[in-house]
């Protein structure tokens, strides 16, 4: 069992932000570590205060002069978004010391409102951070690791990477509670942690009315991760809105609930499907929606590909947002039904990658892939076809198998 402060690869993303801006916000999912980061590395130099505390949420909305008064620089406001009227405060206050970094550090589960005080009161004076919950190499004690195509050392395989071990790691999901404290019961976590969602960051919003209806959306959304978006079959089995769904899906994408994946574009004279996919951040919120509880769900299950597309995808975002970059991640699908699951583009390059359950990869298992090359020809770099086995190989020429475990 892993116990203890885990080091998370945005930590001198967050050192430099700080020395560069007045005021740092580190966004994210309810639980994803922010508190524990920013008290782990700066309870000794900053003042930490919680708004979620019902008694410093009202001073500091209904005096915010004068708790601001209160709480000089350099200072930690936890949960901003309990109270996010007290942000053109904290603009007027870094306003008369424009040229202090480091004066505030701001959290917050992502927010539609809390979002919006921010661009308004903070532009230019804040720099937005986003923490996930943990990657595999955070997990590993090897948070700067780089992705396999920064490197021409290839990785050794983690310890535990059996099918059956990651099948269990992937219902638990990455939440730095259920890593660090593995006696917890995975089902009962992620009921609490739903619940908890919906009652604290979905009700206080005016676009949502029936809670119970809004959790059904989530469920069904969960069965149609990684499929082509279909917002009006939605709503007709739902029974509300398109404008709704619409509005729904917003949240979820706001609260780091789900990440919706937008179709790769340049013009090569095919006709490619415009249509985006949404996948869950955390592949164990995605289990536990779907009812999956065991291994043997993952592993031989209707959704095993699902699955393991989403723990990919995950990891693609967690090493771009916790480096302090925004992932430029998209999937590539024709007219005619080639596809390529993730392209991921660097600089001029734009990496193919394509997922696979089978443990035994196999040449025409880069079909898709070898595609993609031809049409975007110098644009399209090494592809890799990522599968949970073990084995790691040439598959055709620029395409090679890649372990999910070295990913």
């Amino acid at each position: 069992m892993k116990t203890g402060y885990l080091t998370r690869t945005i930590e001198p993303v967050i050192a430099r932000a700080l020395s560069e801006f007045p005021a740092v916000v580190l966004t994210g999912p309810r639980q994803s570590g922010k508190t524990t980061l920013l008290k782990h590395l700066f309870s000794n130099d900053f003042k930490y205060i919680s708004l979620e505390l019902p008694d410093v949420r009202l001073a500091a909305v209904h005096d915010p002069r004068g708790f601001l008064d209160m709480y000089h620089p350099p200072v930690i406001f936890d949960e901003v978004q309990y109270a996010p009227d007290l942000l053109p405060y904290i603009k007027e206050r870094i306003d008369d010391n424009r040229d202090q970094p480091g004066q505030f550090l701001l959290t917050g589960s992502q927010n539609l409102l809390m979002m919006e005080k921010i661009t308004e009161s903070l532009a230019g004076r804040a720099a937005i951070l986003k923490l996930l919950p943990l990657s595999k190499r955070e997990e590993a004690g090897t948070p700067q690791a780089p992705l396999s195509w920064e490197t021409e050392d290839a990785p050794t395989l983690q310890e535990g990477s059996s099918l059956n071990a990651l099948s269990e790691k992937l219902i638990r999901g990455s939440y730095p509670e259920l890593v660090s404290r593995r006696q917890r019961n995975v089902a009962l976590w992620h009921g609490s942690y739903i619940q908890t969602y919906l009652e604290r960051d979905v009700r206080g919003l005016k676009q949502i009315g029936n809670l119970t209806l809004f959790q059904n959306f989530m469920r069904l959304l969960a069965v149609r991760s990684a499929q082509l978006l279909n917002m009006a079959d939605l709503s007709r089995d739902l029974g509300v809105a398109l404008n709704t769904i619409k509005k729904w899906l917003a949240i979820l994408e706001a609260t780091y609930q789900v990440f919706i994946l937008r179709p790769y574009f340049v013009n090569v004279g095919k006709r490619l499907v415009k249509t985006p996919k949404v996948y869950f951040t955390d592949v164990g919120t995605l289990c536990y929606l779907s009812g999956l509880t065991t291994a043997a769900h993952v592993t031989s299950g209707p959704m095993s590909g699902i699955i393991f597309e989403t723990a990919v995808l995950s990891e693609l975002l967690k090493s771009y947002y916790h480096r302090g970059y925004e992932p430029r991640v998209s999937f590539w699908r024709t007219s005619s039904g080639i596809e390529v699951d993730f392209i991921v583009e660097t600089g001029t390059k734009s990496i193919p990658i394509e997922v696979k359950v089978s443990a035994t990869p196999q040449p025409r298992m880069a079909t898709a892939i070898k595609s993609f090359q031809v049409d975007f020809g110098e644009r399209a770099a090494h592809g890799y076809v990522v599968h949970p086995g073990d084995v790691r190989l040439p598959l055709a020429p620029n395409v090679s198998s890649l372990p999910f475990a070295n990913f």
